[in-house]
């Protein structure tokens, strides 16, 4: 008579190393991947997509078709061909002779490969008044006075280094669709209120990057020490965090930035 002893771990063994052969087996007839190597790929996927803006290649994802097409199909009377690309221009520059912009402000000019960024919806553009000094006002001159200026989509007060990263990322909106970014006011000197004669943008007398949050939708600046007896235009420069300008998705709307004259010092002035 014969009789066995059971070894409850030997049986243990014996079933586990059976399940693996089948495990292993049917996979052959399916997929060859094991839960862990599927879950590496998943992992690996997500590295994937978080090493994107550290690639030095162009994803296939983000290749725009409409890049390849020059406008012209058909031609259209007074309208220009645009130049094509099939890789987004990402070596636009390589075909200039100009320097990188490469964060810095390039006063003979430069090629910038940053992307524009993200572009305003129609309905969400930057949109500004001067409420101080308005259109038309006369002001003392060399006299201290408070800039101020309403303001309406523009999430403001986010300025980044100017002298390092000057145009060097793109523009960012907010969960609601805002620009990021911040305003500027720049005062011009005119030779009248009913100049007709384009300003030399290379000269002005107050310049203001106003880096701070509006205050319940008002931005200001203190030009210390006024300006002296003359007429003045006056100016806003809305831009996003890297001091590009806004962009916005259609190409007809309303101006995003304000223009006033004033006069300084003087009896009469006349809105322009």
């Amino acid at each position: 008579m014969l009789s066995f002893a059971i070894n409850p771990l030997g049986l243990l063994s014996l079933f586990l190393l059976f399940s693996s052969t089948l495990v292993a087996a049917s996979g052959r007839g399916h997929s060859s991947r094991s839960p862990s190597r599927r879950q590496n790929n998943r992992n690996g996927n997500n590295n994937n997509n978080n090493n994107l803006q550290a690639s030095l290649t162009l994803d296939a994802s983000q290749i725009q078709s409409n890049l390849a097409n020059n406008g012209q199909d058909p031609p259209v009377a007074g309208q220009v061909a645009s130049l094509t690309s099939t890789n987004n221009f990402i070596n636009f520059c390589a075909t200039t002779n100009l320097a990188l912009t490469n964060g810095n402000q390039v006063i003979a000019g430069s090629c910038n490969p940053t992307p524009m960024g993200s572009i305003i919806a129609q309905g969400k553009a930057p949109s500004c008044k001067f409420s101080n000094p308005k259109n038309g006002d006369t002001i003392a001159a060399d006299t201290t006075f408070t800039m101020t200026m309403n303001i309406v989509n523009l999430q403001t007060g986010s300025f980044t280094n100017a002298q390092k990263t000057y145009f060097a990322a793109p523009a960012q909106l907010n969960g609601n669709g805002i620009l990021i970014g911040h305003s500027h006011v720049v005062i011009e000197s005119i030779a009248s209120l009913d100049s007709t004669t384009p300003a030399d943008t290379t000269k002005f007398a107050f310049f203001k990057g106003l880096n701070n949050a509006a205050n319940n939708g008002v931005l200001s600046a203190t030009v210390t020490g006024g300006l002296p007896a003359g007429f003045y235009k006056m100016s806003s420069i809305n831009s996003a965090a890297n001091h590009q300008p806004a962009l916005v998705g259609v190409a007809q709307h309303g101006s995003l930035d304000d223009a006033g004259e004033s006069l300084f010092d003087r009896p009469t002035s006349f809105p322009f």
